[in-house]
């Protein structure tokens, strides 16, 4: 049997906003994590650990009275379990976001993508697509790759010299990398890249425009120039894998474009899904992860201190940022039949949303959690790039160019700093930061 469509679940027979079994922790949400703009800044951690302390496993409604609540999961060890029981909780069933956008809010074709892609796949069919990215994840692949990515890193640093020695960041380092990355692997022309850019760009605030309640916050012509960017990423990204089953080469696009599930090619939908998967998660971890580095390390200087002293620290500092930043902030899945959670029964059909960040700052699992500490033992046990069978795929690459670069910048920018100026997008899905300002200290 071929794959079968992804479609949004609406439970019936009750309210949307109330949970079939009584709450055990009852808890007003400390912030709605359903509003974007809530988001506009840090993470909430002090509401994190309001709920890791008092409600555990939280039931959040959200403002779209249309949309259905779910269970918020902010303990380290709960979200890890959820993620690695997958004969319980479904990626499939109703997709990975908390909720879609629904009515005027819904693009159909950002909808459809977001719901048919890998991610958003349960057992066999998951990995039976996860098998045709491996090649490109595989120790032998990446350090080639490296080679690349070093003489790139390096040309950006260059242009950096030149730029500063103020500039943002994000501009001029921390987006160009991961892009120069993925586009490497997919075999996008050097033409098309500033295209990709733009769309990376895009799908920064796409949990804003199609998100907030607060429709007076949202600019109606960064809504229309939004439709419009999706419309050409989506077209693109067709033309380029329809060109691909057509004459394949060697590179990720053409493994995605032949792939087959029992003997059938991807189906339209899955190749948008696809394409739209390999933009954001290309993307979100390696970007936001450098932005959000050299924030933390003008936050504790001591720890620049440290690393400076011993370069050798490099790596597991790589880890300790990740934990910290959690650039992506949840993941979703939804009970594939009744459980419970720390007592707390969940009916089937009813969502988790398991927050990353909230995770990797449990004390039980990270001593003195909000402490960056790149000496610390278990840095590389946290949680940002998910766990079990739907771990990124990509972390490998993430973590290579995020080691690649900082060795780099080390020794171009010994006294590189964070001026303290940066501008954090409104969203919660991923933790976007669009503008860092840095004094390159020459």
């Amino acid at each position: 049997m071929g794959l079968q469509l992804v479609t949004e679940t609406v439970l019936p027979d009750r309210g949307p906003q109330d949970p079939v079994n009584p709450i055990k922790f009852p808890m007003t949400p400390p912030v709605d994590l359903g509003e974007p703009l809530n988001f506009a800044g840090e993470q909430p951690w002090d509401a994190f650990k309001a709920m890791r302390e008092s409600a555990p496993v939280m039931w959040h409604p959200l403002a779209n009275k249309k949309l259905e609540g779910f269970w918020a999961l902010t303990r380290y060890d709960d979200i890890r379990a959820a993620s690695l029981d997958t004969k319980t909780w479904s990626s499939q069933m109703g997709g990975i976001m908390m909720a879609y956008a629904t009515g005027e809010r819904q693009h159909p074709k950002l909808h459809s993508a977001s719901l048919n892609t890998m991610i958003c796949l349960d057992a066999p069919h998951h990995m039976q697509l996860r098998r045709e990215h491996m090649q490109f994840v595989k120790p032998n692949y990446v350090a080639d790759l490296k080679t690349k990515v070093d003489a790139k890193i390096s040309d950006l640093l260059d242009n950096v010299a030149k730029v500063g020695p103020k500039l943002n960041w994000v501009e001029h380092f921390s987006s160009q990398l991961p892009l120069f990355t993925l586009c490497e692997m997919l075999g996008v022309p050097e033409a098309d890249r500033p295209k990709i850019r733009e769309w990376m760009d895009m799908l920064e605030m796409a949990s804003y425009v199609l998100g907030t309640q607060d429709l007076s916050s949202v600019d109606p012509q960064l809504v229309m120039n939004f439709l419009t960017q999706v419309e050409a990423m989506f077209a693109y990204g067709r033309d380029m894998l329809l060109k691909r089953r057509a004459e394949p080469t060697d590179d990720l696009l053409s493994a995605i474009a032949n792939v087959e599930i029992d003997g059938e090619r991807l189906p339209d939908e899955f190749l948008d899904g696809s394409w739209l998967l390999i933009i954001i998660a290309g993307n979100d971890t390696t970007r936001n992860s450098m932005s959000g580095g050299l924030r933390l390390l003008g936050q504790f200087p001591d720890q620049k201190a440290k690393v400076m002293a011993d370069r050798s620290l490099i790596p597991n500092m790589v880890h300790e940022i990740v934990r910290m930043v959690s650039p992506v902030m949840y993941m979703r899945r939804t009970a594939l039949n009744d459980t419970e959670i720390r007592g707390q029964q969940i009916a089937k059909g009813e969502k988790i949303v398991m927050w990353y960040g909230a995770g990797n700052r449990d004390p039980e699992m990270f001593a003195n959690p909000d402490q960056f500490d790149i000496t610390r033992e278990n840095a590389s046990r946290h949680i940002a790039f998910g766990v079990g069978s739907h771990v990124c795929m990509g972390q490998r690459i993430a973590n290579m160019q995020l080691n690649a670069a900082y060795t780099q910048i080390f020794n171009r920018f010994p006294n590189i700093a964070w001026t303290g100026k940066q501008t954090v997008l409104p969203n919660n899905f991923t933790h976007s930061i669009g503008e860092l300002e840095v004094d390159l200290g020459i």
